[in-house]
Formats: C-alpha cells, sequence, structure tokens
C-alpha cells in the first residue's frame, strides 16, 4: 500500500488508516477486534487513530496490537474530562488523558496527540495547547495538533505547535475542502480525514449499528438532498457494494490529505476498503461531480447545516 509522509513530520503513514472509535463503541468483542487490526496491519495499514473518550477502544488497542507497537503509527486524542475530576481541556486533564493512553495501549508514546475539537476560544487561551507541548517535550508526545472542523481547524492549522490536523471529508462534508485544507497546505501539515465514507450515509438508518442511527443523521439526510447514484458516476454494480469505494477515493483525491480513516469491526469491510485504496485514483471528472451535487443539495437547502461535523 502506497504510504506518503504525514506533512512536516517525518512520520510515513499509508493512505488508508483505522478509525478505531467503532470497535469501542459498538462494544465489539475483543477477538473480533484483533481480526480486524491485525489483517488491516498485514496489509499495508500502518496509521491508527483512537481517542481518550472511545469507550474501549485505546483497552481494545493494546489488548490486540500492543505487541506490535512498532508496526504502526499511533494518534490519540485528549481533553475530555470523562472519568477525571476537573473540566474539559485544562493542563491537569489533558496530562491525565495522556497518561491513561499510554497505560491502556502499553506504550510509552504517542506518536500523534490531538485536542480532541475544542472551540478556537480554547486554541486562543492557549493553556490546552501548552499542556499538550509539554507533554512533546517530556517524550510522551512526538507531534502535537488538533482534531475538528470550520472555522477552528483552519485556526488551529496556523499555530506553531499545531503539525496535524484532523477533519471531517467526505462526499457529504466537503467544506472543509475550502476552508481547512488550504491553511494546511500552507504549513504542510499532515492532514488526516475523518469519516471518510461519510458514515455510510446511503444506507437506512433503520441499519446503522447501535449509537450510529442518530450519529449518521444529518450525513443521511444531505446525501438525499444530493440525488447522486453511483450510475450517474459510471459505476453499474449494486450501491451498496460501490459507494464504499467511491466515498473513500473521493476523500483521498484531494490534495493534501494524507491519510483517511474509515472505522469498521468488519473483517470483510476492511477488506474491502484495502482493495479499494490500491485501486487507480478515482477519475477527475467522478470528483467535479460529487462536488456540484453537494453544491446543488446546499442550494436546494441553504437554511440547513452543511457545515464540517465537529
Amino acid at each position: 500500500m502506497q504510504q506518503t509522509t504525514l506533512g512536516q513530520t517525518e512520520l510515513s503513514v499509508s493512505e488508508l488508516g483505522f478509525g478505531a472509535a467503532p470497535i469501542g463503541m459498538l462494544d465489539t468483542e475483543i477477538e473480533q477486534v484483533g481480526r480486524v487490526i491485525n489483517y488491516l496491519l498485514d496489509h499495508g495499514v500502518n496509521f491508527i487513530d483512537t481517542g481518550s473518550c472511545y469507550r474501549g477502544s485505546e483497552e481494545a488497542i493494546g489488548q490486540t496490537v500492543g505487541h506490535r507497537r512498532d508496526d504502526y503509527v499511533l494518534l490519540s486524542k485528549c481533553g475530555h474530562a470523562s472519568g477525571f475530576e476537573g473540566e474539559d481541556f485544562t493542563p491537569e486533564v489533558i496530562t491525565a488523558n495522556i497518561d491513561r493512553s499510554l497505560e491502556r495501549m502499553k506504550t510509552d508514546h504517542l506518536d500523534i496527540c490531538l485536542l480532541h475539537s475544542c472551540g478556537q476560544d480554547v486554541l486562543e487561551k492557549g493553556e490546552a495547547m501548552g499542556a499538550l507541548v509539554e507533554a512533546r517535550e517530556a517524550g510522551k508526545v512526538r507531534f502535537a495538533g488538533y482534531s475538528g472542523d470550520n472555522a477552528a481547524a483552519a485556526y488551529a492549522a496556523g499555530l506553531p505547535d499545531v503539525a496535524v490536523i484532523e477533519t471531517s471529508i467526505n462526499i457529504c462534508d466537503q467544506v472543509n475542502l475550502d476552508t481547512v485544507l488550504p491553511a494546511c497546505r500552507k504549513r504542510d501539515v499532515g492532514v488526516i480525514a475523518k469519516r471518510p465514507i461519510a458514515n455510510a450515509a446511503w444506507k437506512s438508518l433503520d441499519s446503522q449499528p447501535g449509537m450510529y442511527q442518530n450519529y449518521a443523521s444529518e450525513y443521511h439526510r444531505r446525501f438525499n438532498l444530493m440525488s447522486v447514484t453511483p450510475n450517474d458516476l459510471g459505476y453499474h454494480g449494486h450501491p451498496e457494494v460501490e459507494w464504499p469505494e467511491i466515498a473513500l477515493k473521493f476523500t483521498l483525491a484531494h490534495e493534501g490529505v494524507h491519510t483517511a480513516i474509515p472505522g469498521t469491526t468488519s473483517t470483510v469491510n476492511a477488506e474491502h476498503n484495502v482493495e479499494a485504496v490500491n485501486k487507480n485514483p478515482l477519475r477527475e471528472e467522478v470528483v467535479n461531480k460529487l462536488k456540484a451535487a453537494f453544491a446543488k443539495a446546499r442550494d436546494i437547502d441553504p437554511d440547513g447545516d452543511w457545515s464540517g461535523r465537529t
């Protein structure tokens, strides 16, 4: 699988990463977690993304692939006070988050740690980023950054200590293409695309597992307004087979996106994601049609929420 240097870091990451939120949030059996992550590592994926507040995710990573720590670049996120005394994004909570993440994942360092979707006001205050920098200077974290969207992410991309941004980029979430990506390219900030397959917005909400019935609802609304089919794009297979590949390749088609991190609890889906990334890139005409469909949908519903989904 093709790898690229993650912006201004020296980290080499695969185009396809693994978003580890679902394995925790959907209470996936530990044996299945091991099958999914080990399959991906064995097939060229070397980037794992998780978060301190993703219930059970960090523990599952430590249990299943902690012994393979040299095989992957590891990212976690910090700032939420869940499980600790104090308020979100205080230096004390951030330090406690990082220390707990290291213990859970059986490692002595995170390759990347991101402030987890705090507002721009928190970034401007500076204490949260200062705590992350202290962790970097102590050797607990190699590179610091920010996970979020819209104006806050564009602002974060300009901060001198931010080396990595994680932001929402997919067929149903295209605003950050014009706001966050240019700010990242200006400083060669590494970009991780979250939600790259738009939470499978083409599926009915009733078929979404657990919390994702609600979580996917906004993308589902946007997707229906976009009113585009794989056939419109030159693909003639079953939509639920074609859409994951189209969506993932759309996300990766944009300059400055270094890796995309679909999450899954299914080995079959992991196999399909690997196959999709190893195929030829999405044709420019298809990318343009998907952009036009998004723009048309916004015109149809100008009062709707079309911002990046934090």
